[in-house]
């Protein structure tokens, strides 16, 4: 049995399972009027290729993944595959990590398609206008932003460095890499028929660190970097321990392919 579509295309989960910073070494960033960076604002999707209110917001993130002031990841989730449509991307990782969400939000349940903004509030991804008045608030918050560096070694691995910073608390450094774009024809399920093009596809999302105000330096090899045999992109997330606001964030781009 499917369920029915809960307000402006949300769709529910049937189980209940960031103030950010970017220096970009090869990303499009933006900058403030004395050259120093700005804070661009992380936007999360969770979505799938099984759900049928989720083609929108797809599209909406590809849209938004072009905006220099905005850091945009696709993450796929896996508990709609059972109605008939295994999605490629999707991992029970991706899933804890929309469950975390859920727990620090406040929420009653999971859902998709949904856009968490800087790990502090949520909009149904697919309703354009709250989620641009979301990220032009995201962007008036006072609070901690890092600029966090992320640079090519020259062989295939990373070099990150993270600046020291007044922080009493414990963050979490992530490493996500992700993919610029995949379409994907659909032959079963409630997108039958249909291509989904996906973009800003997060493959593989780990933690790599703990921070605690100190300043960091982190070098990753090629072999650290690429655990899922390839990825366009990585973002490196600064986020506050138990999926609390994301307070950095870099990437750098690992492959020219489609850029």
């Amino acid at each position: 049995m499917k369920l029915g579509r809960l307000g402006r295309g949300m769709r529910p989960a049937l189980f209940a399972l960031a103030c950010l910073a970017v220096a970009f070494t090869n990303f499009p960033g933006a900058f403030a009027d004395d050259g120093t960076a700005k804070a661009p604002v992380v936007v999360e999707l969770f979505t799938s290729q099984g759900c049928s209110s989720c083609p929108d917001a797809d599209a909406f993130l590809g849209e938004i993944a072009k905006r220099d002031d905005v850091v945009a990841l696709s993450f796929h989730v896996d508990y709609w595959n059972y109605i008939g449509w295994e999605d490629r991307f999707a991992t029970p990782q991706t899933t804890a990590r929309q469950a975390a969400y859920k727990e620090t939000l406040g929420l009653a349940y999971v859902y998709t398609p949904q856009m968490v903004i800087d790990g502090a509030r949520h909009e149904v991804g697919s309703d354009r206008d709250a989620v641009t008045r979301a990220v032009a608030r995201a962007q008036q918050n006072p609070g901690l932003r890092l600029p966090v560096t992320v640079e090519g070694d020259g062989a295939g691995g990373l070099r990150i460095s993270i600046p020291a910073a007044p922080f009493e608390d414990e963050a979490v450094v992530w490493l996500a890499t992700f993919d610029r774009k995949h379409a994907t024809e659909v032959t079963a399920g409630e997108n039958t028929g249909r291509t989904m093009v996906n973009h800003h596809v997060v493959r593989n999302f780990r933690p790599i660190a703990r921070w605690r105000g100190e300043a960091m330096e982190l070098a990753l090899s090629a072999e650290d970097v690429m655990q899922d045999e390839g990825a366009d992109a990585c973002a490196v997330i600064l986020q506050q321990s138990g999926n609390g606001p994301i307070i950095g964030a870099g990437a750098y781009w690992l492959s020219d392919r489609d850029r």
